[in-house]
């Protein structure tokens, strides 16, 4: 009897940023494989926990390990829905990214930024740092500018 491959849904990981100062990165990310969203306070903590997490998954196998046919596992009780996704939004700006292929000890992929709707392929963990980086730069300026065309007028 043949296996049921892995649904690709689980390449897709939603990526919620609270705050980025001083290039410290702060959020938290969501998969479907996963029952609820993982913290994370550092860029390097993102990363070892998102790699730890395709580890768990085997999807995409890494290109340096022992490759086999991943087994799907038990479904999750708690599935992302399309209403459960609205709701999953970073205070600063949300990314979704997918990883497609981990070869030459790195990823290889896309990623969304949801605030803009844009989209941008990815050949290494750099390059997407360099995307997710400028991203998050004109998001802040954009905040700021935001909040100081806010600002009450004093009265004279």
């Amino acid at each position: 009897m043949r296996e049921q491959q892995w649904n690709n849904e689980y390449r897709l990981t939603t990526v919620c940023i609270d705050s980025y100062e001083d290039s410290q990165m702060v959020g938290r990310f969501y998969n479907p494989y996963l029952n609820e969203g993982i913290s994370f306070k550092s860029l390097s903590q993102f990363l070892i926990q998102m790699e730890n997490l395709l580890d768990n998954m085997n999807l995409p196998q890494s290109f340096t390990a022992l490759r086999s046919f991943p087994t799907l596992p038990a479904r999750r009780q708690h599935d992302l829905t399309s209403g459960d996704t609205e709701l999953i939004k970073g205070m600063l700006t949300t990314f979704t990214v997918r990883v497609i292929f981990r070869q030459h000890t790195s990823w290889q992929g896309s990623v969304v930024w949801l605030d803009q709707g844009t989209e941008q392929s990815f050949r290494s963990v750099l390059e997407l740092i360099l995307l997710m980086d400028s991203a998050l730069c004109t998001a802040m300026t954009n905040k700021l500018t935001t909040a100081a065309n806010h600002k009450p007028q004093s009265l004279v």
